[in-house]
């Protein structure tokens, strides 16, 4: 499933190929043939996301909701439009470009009342001007839930998928099953810093980096990682190999159905 970062990076390709000019709107497959009609011809006013929800705003009572959800996928390209490949959720038509949309597991048309209502269902988001950390820390702090799950809660905050949640537990050195009641508030200050940097870093790469200086393949003398996933991690998907910072080989384990990635001498809890 795509994480916020790439939700971002979708909301402003949008903004600039559609963004203030008349879009045509249509549905190849028909599941969306009735919204589609609507919103033919209208000017797309803004794109936004917030967390893994995309927001098309063409007035203020019609929005397009997508969650691509994990089989979702946007695919674009330039003028002239090609014939539809697949099953085509909802295709948009702009002076230059073109976009596709199959397989997601949401695409709606809402109102702003019914935006509002599932922004309201979502934690802060560390990619939003407008995001508050201290309403993740007030839910993290009174929980006996590990982190592991509370990071992966899109309630507690938004965007943070399972490359993310492994990848910032390894980067503060924090066991994942410690409950989030046990975190300190000056934790949770840093982990919400770095979580900001490393997403909006994400934004513009367009993949997910989160190895220091120290440990890339050119200061380690080591070949750079291959995986569908790109981008340099310290844990996520490297189970059995060695932590790039202490040799200790990275485990894995089953977590609220979701594969979970850490270093266990690294990350050990201490001692109290």
């Amino acid at each position: 499933m795509p994480e916020g970062h790439t939700t971002h990076r979708l909301a402003g390709a949008h903004e600039r190929c559609y963004g203030g000019s008349p879009v045509a709107v249509s549905s190849p497959q028909g599941r969306f043939a009735a919204a589609a009609g609507k919103l033919d011809g209208r000017v797309l006013q803004r794109a936004e996301a917030h967390g893994k929800h995309l927001f098309h705003v063409y007035s203020p009572d019609l929005v397009v909701h997508v969650h691509l959800g994990l089989y979702g996928s946007f695919t674009d390209a330039t003028l002239p439009v090609q014939p539809p490949q697949g099953q085509v959720r909802m295709r948009l038509v702009g002076f230059t470009h073109w976009t596709d949309l199959r397989g997601p597991a949401a695409c709606e048309l809402l109102t702003g009342t019914e935006v509002d209502a599932v922004r309201a269902r979502l934690g802060p988001d560390p990619l939003r001007r407008d995001a508050d950390p201290d309403r993740a820390w007030a839910r993290i702090s009174r929980s006996r839930a590990p982190l592991a799950t509370l990071l992966m809660n899109q309630a507690v905050v938004a965007g943070i998928g399972n490359i993310y949640r492994a990848e910032l537990l390894f980067r503060h050195r924090l066991d994942p099953l410690q409950p989030g009641c046990e975190l300190r508030e000056d934790q949770w200050s840093a982990l919400w810093s770095d979580l900001v940097e490393l997403m909006h870093d994400g934004v513009r790469r367009g993949r997910i980096d989160t190895v220091g200086p120290e440990h890339d393949p050119v200061a380690m003398g080591r070949p750079p990682r291959q995986d569908r996933h790109g981008g340099e991690v310290y844990v996520y998907r490297r189970a059995g190999a060695p932590c790039l910072v202490c040799a200790t080989d990275v485990v894995t384990a089953r977590h609220a159905g979701r594969n979970l990635y850490w270093c266990p001498h690294c990350q050990r809890r201490p001692v109290v």
